[in-house]
């Protein structure tokens, strides 16, 4: 099975993901590691600023490095704002059958009576160099992907005052929506 956790940036992906290795022993790939790895290599022109951009240059090799790991019948846990909300016209049913995504956003009222809480808990996982947090942009990037939730029929982590962030809560919730048993 092949987990995809895409959404905003700073919505917690990446501990979800961790929670979800430790629960599963199933590896995962951040997408960061992988678009740094282009930008530091010279392979793009693209920048860490350029995200929307970015997104649709990773996701074919994300797209594929998925379809090898379906085809070796290995499991994996994908996780970054790289996931695009059309991400099944890249595989076909057969692909699509081994993969679930789910989508993690924060509501503008979440975030903006939790945004230095949203700040602090940014390097939990990774350390992240010269993190400038917008509470704006969060917003704004989080409904863009709560509407491609809806647009692409994608099931929707929406973290508001009345289901708080809970990693360990929301790692259990994906292993029974993608019904994978431990």
């Amino acid at each position: 099975m092949i987990i995809l956790i895409g959404g905003s940036s700073h919505v917690g992906k990446t501990l979800i993901a961790q929670k979800l290795m430790e629960k599963t022993g199933f590896p995962y790939l951040c997408l960061d590691h992988l678009k740094m790895g282009f930008i530091r290599t010279g392979r793009t022109e693209l920048t860490v600023e350029d995200d929307y951009k970015m997104r649709y240059f990773l996701w074919p090799f994300a797209a594929e490095i998925i379809k090898t790991a379906v085809e070796n019948n290995q499991n994996m846990i994908v996780e970054g704002c790289y996931i695009p909300g059309e991400w099944r016209e890249s595989f076909t049913a057969e692909y699509r059958s081994k993969i679930y995504c789910t989508f993690i956003t924060m509501s503008e009222d979440y975030l903006r009576h939790n945004f230095e809480l949203v700040k602090e808990k940014a390097s939990v996982i990774e350390h992240r160099i010269n993190d400038e947090v917008n509470l704006e942009r969060l917003i704004m990037c989080s409904n863009e992907f709560r509407e491609d939730c809806r647009k692409y029929h994608i099931y929707n982590l929406d973290i508001t005052a009345q289901t708080p962030y809970n990693a360990d809560l929301f790692a259990e919730q994906i292993l029974h929506a993608a019904q994978i048993t431990r």
